[in-house]
């Protein structure tokens, strides 16, 4: 019997009977199916816990997930992984201890992969989708080499809404429903009337040692019933994006700075880390983000509702106190004489120029074992760890690593979308 066959009897045995006790419950409290909660179901799990498949033997069950999670290295297929972690709470531990983050592995597995760091060596390459008519943008993992794809494993969403003194980019984790009343929602970009200055918010608070602004009120429409009550729910100002006034536009092309206060400037030296990192916990694994297409074909085979963050997030103790957060800089490009335009190597993942193209390398401030003109900047401060460019209309590729995680990446490079006059 082979690994899948073992995936497949055990996602269609669990997961419609998951499915099944879900809508009863729903259909006796006389309410839809996005008000329900996890909850309820581990109020009859004895059913899964006593059955076969939960009473493995754990050296038999450690070979089978670590077998599968090896083998199922890229999506679509990855989802097999997902599913044996929505068994039972036997098999979600396993998964835990099995699958790494992508700061280690280089894969998205979870939907809380998604506020992790990335890979440390290399890069996760994703690309955007521009949806002019309905102001949204859609984050998708590339399944392929090639630029100019259509199709893609679904990861996170955008919607811009224009206000009178602002313009608010609303980040979620449904394909559709893009609204901060929406479970789904994990935070949001504003920028000022020029469109110079943008704010990164987070739902979750980042480490208790990150130096943050006080937290926003709470927004009246969220779903208090998604909420885990142990991390309070807001608007956390995590980062700061700027980009530098040029309104004869003799300087050169776009210069920007993001202050990452959720970020340590120590997680780029050697040993470092990003503190606060979120947890694989077993109740968690019951969700999913979907693959999807632009097509909007949906892959249902796991589909579960979408994630919520609170229930990942761990306190992480800062000893040294308030840390110094880290500063990245977009890296200057070069004027081509031939060409008679500024030029920056994208290593073929941008094609075509555009003023919103850009690549952001960690920026070295005066401090204690700065570096000097005799001693240079150490490599990981050289690296590339954000880099944003145009492939084709209404696309773009985005490749991000360690230490920035898909959702703060897909945020700074929705601020090069907004229209800055004064900047151009």
């Amino acid at each position: 019997m082979s690994f899948r066959s073992i995936v497949r009897d055990v996602r269609d045995g669990f997961g419609s009977l998951s499915r099944r006790s879900f809508d009863v419950r729903l259909l006796g409290h006389s309410r839809g199916k996005s008000s329900g909660s996890f909850h309820e179901l581990h109020d009859q799990p004895l059913i899964i816990q006593n059955s076969r498949w939960a009473n493995l033997p754990p050296e038999l069950l450690y070979d089978i997930i670590k077998r599968l999670e090896e083998s199922e290295s890229t999506w679509p297929s990855r989802k097999h992984v997902v599913a044996c972690a929505a068994v039972c709470r036997s098999w979600r531990v396993m998964c835990k201890e099995i699958v790494r983050g992508p700061e280690f592995c280089a894969k998205l597995t979870f939907p809380v992969s998604l506020k992790q760091p990335g890979p440390r060596d290399g890069s996760i390459q994703c690309f955007i989708k521009r949806d002019k008519s309905n102001l949204t943008y859609h984050l998708f993992l590339c399944l392929s080499p090639a630029l100019l794809v259509e199709n893609g494993k679904f990861l996170l969403s955008a919607k811009r809404n224009r206000r009178t003194t602002c313009t608010e980019y609303v980040i979620s984790m449904d394909a559709e429903n893009i609204s901060r009343s929406s479970s789904t929602y994990i935070g949001k970009l504003r920028s000022n009337f020029l469109g110079t200055k943008f704010i990164i918010y987070d739902t979750q608070p980042p480490y208790t040692g990150a130096h943050i602004p006080p937290p926003g009120r709470t927004s009246k429409r969220f779903n208090s019933k998604k909420v885990s009550p142990k991390v309070p729910t807001g608007s956390y100002n995590i980062a700061h994006i700027s980009y530098e006034l040029n309104v004869l536009g003799t300087r050169g092309p776009r210069r920007m700075h993001c202050t990452m206060h959720s970020i340590p400037a120590s997680s780029l030296d050697a040993g470092g880390s990003v503190p606060g990192q979120p947890e694989l916990l077993p109740r968690s694994l019951e969700d999913s983000f979907r693959s999807i297409s632009f097509s909007n074909s949906m892959d249902h085979s796991v589909e579960f509702s979408s994630s919520r963050f609170s229930e990942f997030c761990a306190p992480c103790d800062d000893e040294e106190g308030k840390a110094r957060p880290l500063v990245l800089k977009n890296k200057a490009p070069r004027w081509h004489e031939q060409l008679q335009c500024w030029c920056l190597n994208f290593r073929g993942r941008v094609t075509v120029a555009s003023v919103k193209n850009f690549q952001l390398i960690a920026a070295t401030q005066p401090a204690a074992g700065a570096p000097t003109p005799s001693q240079p900047a150490p490599p990981e401060h050289d690296k590339i760890i954000l880099q944003f460019g145009k492939v084709g209309k209404d696309m773009f590729t985005m490749d991000y690593r360690y230490p920035l995680s898909a959702f703060q990446a897909f945020a700074i490079c929705l601020s090069s979308f907004d229209t800055k006059l004064a900047c151009e």
